[in-house]
């Protein structure tokens, strides 16, 4: 436990400087900070004894930052696919509990909404894919609720900051630095995932329940 306050604050530090990087450059700094990132919060997760599986979903996470740093087609399919892998990861860890009807029926909504909408400016490669990763972003946006507000609050922002990645290849008009807006919820979306895994404990009632508590970091 003891290394879990530095931890935290050198993650802190490097989504700083990445920010930074992404926004007014140079270009160094993100490159350098970004692939810091997602192992920085594991360990953050793992020094407060955190789950297997919120690990996992991290280091996925790593996986798909490190391709996406490339400019290519096939890093890019590589790079969701390691997206994917960890909201698989978080699916599995947020268990069986039931999700509120409304959230679900919001999320349905929208994911057919924007996937209707952005499908023809997508290149027909990435049509299928897309479709089928924004299903399960999506899903684990939706199933996040069940660890309570700050969990659900990273999932929502994760759907954000993939559809602001999707608006862009789309040919979408754009907010200034994009890219910065992308970083800052994609960030801001796995702290809050993990700080929501790490602080609800399981209900006597049931596998996969949860109550949730305050944070200690």
């Amino acid at each position: 436990m003891r290394y879990a306050r530095p931890l935290l604050v050198a993650f802190l530090v490097a989504c700083a400087v990445d920010l930074v990087g992404v926004l007014t450059g140079p270009e160094w700094l993100h490159l350098g900070a970004k692939p810091l990132l997602m192992p920085l919060l594991a360990g953050y997760a793992l020094a407060r004894r955190g789950p297997r599986l919120l690990i996992a979903a991290l280091l996925c996470g790593w996986a798909g930052d490190v391709f996406l740093l490339a400019a290519s087609d096939l890093a890019f399919l590589v790079g969701m696919a390691g997206f994917a892998a960890g909201h698989v990861c978080y699916l599995v860890l947020f268990g069986k509990a039931r999700g509120a009807l409304g959230p679900g029926i919001a999320y349905a909504v929208v994911l057919v909404v924007f996937v209707a909408l952005i499908w023809d400016g997508l290149p027909g490669g990435l049509r299928i894919p897309m479709a089928g990763y924004s299903l399960l972003l999506t899903a684990m946006a939706y199933r996040s609720g069940v660890l309570g507000r700050y969990a659900a609050t990273g999932g929502a922002l994760f759907l954000l900051s993939d559809a602001l990645i999707a608006t862009g290849i789309a040919d979408w008009p754009q907010l200034p630095a994009p890219g910065f807006w992308v970083m800052l919820t994609y960030v801001a979306a796995q702290l809050l995932l993990t700080l929501g895994v790490l602080a609800p404990a399981r209900e006597e009632a049931g596998p996969g329940a949860y109550r949730e508590r305050s944070i200690s970091i």
